[in-house]
Protein backbone atom coordinates (compact mmCIF):
# COMPACT_ATOMS: atom_id res chain seq x y z
CA UNK A 1 0.00 0.00 0.00
CA UNK A 2 0.73 3.61 -0.97
CA UNK A 3 1.56 6.25 1.32
CA UNK A 4 1.48 10.03 0.27
CA UNK A 5 4.04 12.34 1.70
CA UNK A 6 3.30 14.79 4.30
CA UNK A 7 3.68 18.15 2.50
CA UNK A 8 5.28 21.12 4.53
CA UNK A 9 4.33 24.43 5.52
CA UNK A 10 1.14 24.39 3.71
CA UNK A 11 -0.52 27.46 3.57
CA UNK A 12 -3.82 29.05 5.71
CA UNK A 13 -5.93 29.12 2.88
CA UNK A 14 -4.70 25.20 2.26
CA UNK A 15 -5.13 24.55 5.50
CA UNK A 16 -9.11 25.68 5.74
CA UNK A 17 -9.87 24.34 2.53
CA UNK A 18 -8.43 20.48 3.82
CA UNK A 19 -11.07 20.28 6.18
CA UNK A 20 -14.54 19.56 4.98
CA UNK A 21 -17.88 18.13 6.08
CA UNK A 22 -21.42 17.97 5.52
CA UNK A 23 -24.84 17.73 8.03
CA UNK A 24 -26.52 14.94 6.65
CA UNK A 25 -30.05 15.93 5.24
CA UNK A 26 -31.42 12.50 3.67
CA UNK A 27 -34.61 11.44 3.90
CA UNK A 28 -34.82 8.42 6.86
CA UNK A 29 -34.92 4.98 5.72
CA UNK A 30 -38.05 3.46 4.65
CA UNK A 31 -39.42 0.52 7.36
CA UNK A 32 -38.85 -2.05 4.73
CA UNK A 33 -35.10 -0.82 4.35
CA UNK A 34 -34.99 -1.02 8.52
CA UNK A 35 -36.25 -4.29 8.61
CA UNK A 36 -33.24 -5.82 5.94
CA UNK A 37 -30.80 -4.24 8.21
CA UNK A 38 -29.58 -5.71 11.36
CA UNK A 39 -29.75 -4.20 14.96
CA UNK A 40 -26.60 -2.67 15.02
CA UNK A 41 -26.53 -1.43 11.76
CA UNK A 42 -29.88 0.71 12.35
CA UNK A 43 -27.98 2.01 15.82
CA UNK A 44 -24.81 3.09 13.32
CA UNK A 45 -26.93 4.55 10.47
CA UNK A 46 -29.41 6.27 12.86
CA UNK A 47 -25.84 8.03 14.20
CA UNK A 48 -24.97 9.04 10.94
CA UNK A 49 -27.79 10.61 9.48
CA UNK A 50 -28.09 12.30 13.25
CA UNK A 51 -24.62 14.24 13.35
CA UNK A 52 -22.25 15.82 11.11
CA UNK A 53 -19.64 14.27 8.87
CA UNK A 54 -16.24 15.71 8.93
CA UNK A 55 -12.78 15.13 7.23
CA UNK A 56 -9.69 16.08 6.51
CA UNK A 57 -8.95 16.33 2.51
CA UNK A 58 -5.66 15.36 0.90
CA UNK A 59 -3.85 14.86 -2.30
CA UNK A 60 -3.98 11.44 -2.42
CA UNK A 61 -7.86 11.14 -2.47
CA UNK A 62 -8.10 12.39 -5.88
CA UNK A 63 -6.44 9.70 -7.52
CA UNK A 64 -8.41 7.40 -8.72
CA UNK A 65 -6.59 4.53 -7.10
CA UNK A 66 -6.81 5.55 -3.67
CA UNK A 67 -9.32 3.07 -2.14
CA UNK A 68 -6.96 0.65 -3.58
CA UNK A 69 -3.72 2.03 -2.39
CA UNK A 70 -4.70 2.73 0.92
CA UNK A 71 -7.33 -0.21 1.48
CA UNK A 72 -6.13 -2.84 -1.19
CA UNK A 73 -8.94 -4.88 -3.12
CA UNK A 74 -11.84 -4.45 -0.66
CA UNK A 75 -15.32 -6.42 -1.64
CA UNK A 76 -18.82 -5.20 -0.39
CA UNK A 77 -20.95 -8.00 -1.27
CA UNK A 78 -24.38 -9.57 -0.64
CA UNK A 79 -26.46 -7.93 2.77
CA UNK A 80 -22.82 -7.19 3.97
CA UNK A 81 -22.31 -3.78 5.77
CA UNK A 82 -18.49 -4.36 6.33
CA UNK A 83 -15.97 -4.33 3.08
CA UNK A 84 -14.04 -7.97 3.00
CA UNK A 85 -10.44 -6.80 3.54
CA UNK A 86 -7.46 -8.39 2.18
CA UNK A 87 -5.17 -10.50 4.26
CA UNK A 88 -2.46 -8.64 6.03
CA UNK A 89 -4.13 -5.04 5.57
CA UNK A 90 -4.17 -4.09 9.13
CA UNK A 91 -1.46 -1.33 9.55
CA UNK A 92 -1.32 -1.14 13.48
CA UNK A 93 0.11 -4.52 13.14
CA UNK A 94 3.77 -4.49 13.71
CA UNK A 95 5.85 -8.28 12.29
CA UNK A 96 6.29 -8.80 16.13
CA UNK A 97 1.91 -8.86 16.43
CA UNK A 98 2.65 -5.27 18.86
CA UNK A 99 -0.28 -2.68 18.37
CA UNK A 100 0.85 -0.81 21.30
CA UNK A 101 3.30 1.65 19.13
CA UNK A 102 2.77 2.97 15.66
CA UNK A 103 5.73 3.92 13.17
CA UNK A 104 5.13 7.62 11.11
CA UNK A 105 4.33 5.46 7.74
CA UNK A 106 1.80 3.49 9.96
CA UNK A 107 0.57 5.93 11.63
CA UNK A 108 0.15 8.29 8.29
CA UNK A 109 -1.88 5.43 6.67
CA UNK A 110 -4.47 4.95 8.71
CA UNK A 111 -5.29 8.45 9.00
CA UNK A 112 -5.43 8.81 5.36
CA UNK A 113 -7.64 5.57 5.38
CA UNK A 114 -9.80 7.33 8.18
CA UNK A 115 -10.43 10.89 6.14
CA UNK A 116 -10.57 9.02 3.02
CA UNK A 117 -13.62 6.35 4.88
CA UNK A 118 -15.17 10.00 6.19
CA UNK A 119 -15.19 11.98 2.73
CA UNK A 120 -16.83 8.85 0.90
CA UNK A 121 -19.54 8.70 3.60
CA UNK A 122 -19.49 12.77 2.64
CA UNK A 123 -20.09 11.88 -1.00
CA UNK A 124 -22.63 10.21 -0.64
CA UNK A 125 -24.60 12.00 2.42
CA UNK A 126 -24.52 14.90 -0.42
CA UNK A 127 -25.18 12.92 -3.47
CA UNK A 128 -28.56 12.01 -2.04
CA UNK A 129 -29.10 15.01 0.16
CA UNK A 130 -33.34 15.30 0.36
CA UNK A 131 -33.86 11.95 -1.60
CA UNK A 132 -34.46 8.82 -0.21
CA UNK A 133 -30.69 6.64 -0.40
CA UNK A 134 -31.63 2.67 -2.02
CA UNK A 135 -30.56 -0.19 0.38
CA UNK A 136 -27.58 -0.56 -1.50
CA UNK A 137 -26.25 2.77 -1.07
CA UNK A 138 -27.04 2.27 2.58
CA UNK A 139 -25.01 -0.60 3.40
CA UNK A 140 -22.21 1.62 1.70
CA UNK A 141 -22.26 4.18 4.01
CA UNK A 142 -22.47 1.40 6.61
CA UNK A 143 -19.48 0.25 5.36
CA UNK A 144 -17.41 3.11 4.54
CA UNK A 145 -18.54 4.10 8.55
CA UNK A 146 -16.95 0.94 9.84
CA UNK A 147 -13.80 1.69 7.61
CA UNK A 148 -13.88 5.39 9.69
CA UNK A 149 -14.21 3.47 12.79
CA UNK A 150 -11.43 0.84 13.03
CA UNK A 151 -9.00 3.24 11.56
CA UNK A 152 -10.09 5.30 14.38
CA UNK A 153 -9.82 2.42 16.84
CA UNK A 154 -6.68 1.29 15.78
CA UNK A 155 -5.08 4.70 16.08
CA UNK A 156 -6.72 5.79 19.66
CA UNK A 157 -5.72 2.55 21.03
CA UNK A 158 -2.04 3.03 20.34
CA UNK A 159 -2.34 6.28 21.49
CA UNK A 160 -4.62 6.21 24.83
CA UNK A 161 -1.25 5.62 26.68
CA UNK A 162 -0.77 9.04 26.12
CA UNK A 163 -3.38 10.42 28.62
CA UNK A 164 -2.30 7.88 31.40
CA UNK A 165 1.09 9.64 30.86
CA UNK A 166 0.36 13.09 30.71
CA UNK A 167 -1.91 12.55 33.44
CA UNK A 168 0.63 11.40 35.81
CA UNK A 169 3.24 14.20 34.42
CA UNK A 170 0.86 16.90 35.48
CA UNK A 171 0.94 18.15 38.60
CA UNK A 172 -2.59 19.66 39.33
CA UNK A 173 -3.20 18.93 42.77
CA UNK A 174 -6.45 18.59 44.04
CA UNK A 175 -7.80 16.92 40.99
CA UNK A 176 -9.68 13.82 40.64
CA UNK A 177 -7.54 11.63 38.63
CA UNK A 178 -10.52 9.59 37.29
CA UNK A 179 -11.98 13.26 35.54
CA UNK A 180 -8.21 13.71 34.22
CA UNK A 181 -8.38 10.53 32.23
CA UNK A 182 -12.17 10.96 30.93
CA UNK A 183 -11.26 14.56 29.49
CA UNK A 184 -8.09 13.26 27.92
CA UNK A 185 -9.72 10.25 26.79
CA UNK A 186 -12.27 12.49 25.00
CA UNK A 187 -9.63 15.10 24.09
CA UNK A 188 -7.66 12.10 22.46
CA UNK A 189 -10.70 11.35 20.58
CA UNK A 190 -11.42 14.94 19.14
CA UNK A 191 -7.81 14.95 17.90
CA UNK A 192 -8.30 12.13 15.99
CA UNK A 193 -10.74 13.63 14.05
CA UNK A 194 -8.97 16.87 13.82
CA UNK A 195 -5.81 16.10 12.67
CA UNK A 196 -4.56 16.95 9.67
CA UNK A 197 -1.17 14.06 8.83
CA UNK A 198 -0.28 15.98 5.60
CA UNK A 199 1.25 19.15 7.86
CA UNK A 200 4.24 16.71 8.58
CA UNK A 201 4.01 17.18 12.36
CA UNK A 202 3.34 13.33 14.20
CA UNK A 203 0.20 13.00 16.19
CA UNK A 204 1.38 12.53 19.18
CA UNK A 205 2.95 16.05 19.27
CA UNK A 206 -1.06 17.36 18.58
CA UNK A 207 -2.69 15.30 20.83
CA UNK A 208 -0.10 15.83 23.80
CA UNK A 209 -1.38 19.75 23.84
CA UNK A 210 -4.99 18.49 23.14
CA UNK A 211 -4.65 17.10 26.26
CA UNK A 212 -2.93 19.25 28.71
CA UNK A 213 -5.79 22.13 27.38
CA UNK A 214 -8.62 19.37 28.49
CA UNK A 215 -6.76 19.54 31.50
CA UNK A 216 -6.70 23.16 32.25
CA UNK A 217 -10.20 22.87 31.38
CA UNK A 218 -10.87 20.47 34.31
CA UNK A 219 -8.69 22.82 36.48
CA UNK A 220 -10.64 25.43 36.30
CA UNK A 221 -14.01 23.75 35.76
CA UNK A 222 -13.34 22.45 40.00
CA UNK A 223 -11.46 25.77 41.07
CA UNK A 224 -14.77 27.48 40.15
CA UNK A 225 -16.91 24.83 41.82
CA UNK A 226 -15.08 25.00 44.64
CA UNK A 227 -14.80 29.08 44.66
CA UNK A 228 -19.03 28.19 45.16
CA UNK A 229 -18.81 25.19 47.17
CA UNK A 230 -15.60 25.96 49.03
CA UNK A 231 -16.55 23.11 52.38
CA UNK A 232 -16.62 19.60 50.14
CA UNK A 233 -19.08 16.62 50.98
CA UNK A 234 -18.77 14.74 54.69
CA UNK A 235 -20.34 11.83 54.75
CA UNK A 236 -20.08 11.64 58.32
CA UNK A 237 -21.67 14.85 58.76
CA UNK A 238 -25.06 13.42 57.15
CA UNK A 239 -24.92 10.05 58.81
CA UNK A 240 -28.04 8.42 58.09
CA UNK A 241 -30.84 8.15 60.90
CA UNK A 242 -32.44 4.96 58.85
CA UNK A 243 -31.48 2.54 61.07
CA UNK A 244 -32.43 4.34 64.52
CA UNK A 245 -35.47 4.96 62.80
CA UNK A 246 -36.35 1.28 61.77
CA UNK A 247 -35.35 0.31 64.94
CA UNK A 248 -37.91 2.88 66.79
CA UNK A 249 -40.57 1.73 64.47
CA UNK A 250 -40.23 -2.31 65.33
CA UNK A 251 -39.82 -1.18 69.39
CA UNK A 252 -43.62 0.59 68.82
CA UNK A 253 -44.67 -2.42 66.74
CA UNK A 254 -43.91 -4.54 69.67
CA UNK A 255 -45.12 -2.84 72.58
CA UNK A 256 -48.48 -2.26 70.47
CA UNK A 257 -48.23 -5.54 70.39
CA UNK A 258 -47.77 -6.68 74.21
CA UNK A 259 -50.21 -3.86 74.95
CA UNK A 260 -52.73 -5.84 72.94
CA UNK A 261 -51.82 -9.41 74.45
CA UNK A 262 -52.49 -7.63 77.97
CA UNK A 263 -55.22 -6.23 77.50
CA UNK A 264 -57.25 -9.48 75.76
CA UNK A 265 -55.44 -11.51 78.47
CA UNK A 266 -54.05 -13.89 75.26
CA UNK A 267 -51.61 -15.07 77.51
CA UNK A 268 -53.65 -16.00 80.64
CA UNK A 269 -51.93 -13.65 82.89
CA UNK A 270 -52.82 -13.36 86.32
CA UNK A 271 -53.89 -10.33 87.74
CA UNK A 272 -50.38 -9.43 89.88
CA UNK A 273 -48.63 -10.63 86.53
CA UNK A 274 -49.85 -8.08 84.37
CA UNK A 275 -49.26 -5.56 86.88
CA UNK A 276 -45.86 -6.85 87.13
CA UNK A 277 -45.74 -6.63 83.27
CA UNK A 278 -47.42 -2.87 83.20
CA UNK A 279 -45.19 -1.39 85.81
CA UNK A 280 -41.79 -2.84 84.86
CA UNK A 281 -42.73 -1.86 81.04
CA UNK A 282 -44.74 1.35 81.22
CA UNK A 283 -47.58 -0.69 79.61
CA UNK A 284 -50.04 1.55 81.72
CA UNK A 285 -52.79 3.29 78.95
CA UNK A 286 -53.83 5.04 81.48
CA UNK A 287 -50.93 6.93 81.62
CA UNK A 288 -48.93 7.30 78.27
CA UNK A 289 -46.06 9.62 80.01
CA UNK A 290 -45.14 7.10 82.66
CA UNK A 291 -41.85 5.45 82.98
CA UNK A 292 -40.27 1.98 83.43
CA UNK A 293 -40.14 1.20 87.27
CA UNK A 294 -37.48 -0.83 88.97
CA UNK A 295 -37.68 -4.27 90.70
CA UNK A 296 -37.87 -2.85 94.00
CA UNK A 297 -40.55 -0.38 93.19
CA UNK A 298 -42.70 -2.54 91.84
CA UNK A 299 -41.94 -4.98 94.78
CA UNK A 300 -42.97 -1.73 97.04
CA UNK A 301 -46.35 -1.88 95.18
CA UNK A 302 -47.44 -5.31 95.49
CA UNK A 303 -45.77 -6.07 98.73
CA UNK A 304 -43.42 -8.33 97.65
CA UNK A 305 -39.55 -8.44 97.98
CA UNK A 306 -37.50 -7.47 94.49
CA UNK A 307 -36.28 -11.38 93.68
CA UNK A 308 -39.63 -12.51 93.88
CA UNK A 309 -40.88 -9.60 91.61
CA UNK A 310 -37.97 -11.06 89.27
CA UNK A 311 -39.50 -14.20 89.49
CA UNK A 312 -43.07 -13.08 88.66
CA UNK A 313 -41.67 -11.24 85.69
CA UNK A 314 -39.58 -14.20 83.86
CA UNK A 315 -42.84 -16.40 84.60
CA UNK A 316 -45.09 -13.51 83.04
CA UNK A 317 -42.88 -13.07 79.99
CA UNK A 318 -42.33 -17.11 79.29
CA UNK A 319 -45.96 -16.77 78.87
CA UNK A 320 -45.94 -13.94 76.56
CA UNK A 321 -43.55 -15.09 74.79
CA UNK A 322 -44.93 -18.52 74.19
CA UNK A 323 -48.00 -16.57 72.39
CA UNK A 324 -45.85 -14.78 70.43
CA UNK A 325 -44.19 -17.84 69.24
CA UNK A 326 -47.57 -19.49 68.65
CA UNK A 327 -48.32 -16.40 66.09
CA UNK A 328 -45.49 -16.33 64.26
CA UNK A 329 -46.32 -20.00 63.76
CA UNK A 330 -49.62 -19.58 62.53
CA UNK A 331 -48.46 -16.54 60.29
Amino acid sequence: MAVMNATENPTMETIVKRSRGVTPEVLPPTPEQLAALSEADRDLLNHILREPVEYTDHDLFQDPRAESMLFGEGTLEGTDTCFTEPAGSDPSRTPSGDKNTLSSAQEILLFQRFNYARMRQVELLQAYAGQQMPLEKLRELLAWSRRAMAARGQIAQANIPLVLAMAKRTRLNGLDFNELISEGNFALLRSVDKFDCSRGYKFSTYACRAILKSFSRVAIRTSRYRGRFPTEFDPTLEKSDFVDRKRDGIESDCVEELREILTENRASLNEIEQTVIRQRFALDECDPQAKPKTLEQVGEMIGVTKERVRQIQNKALQKIRSILEDNYLAA
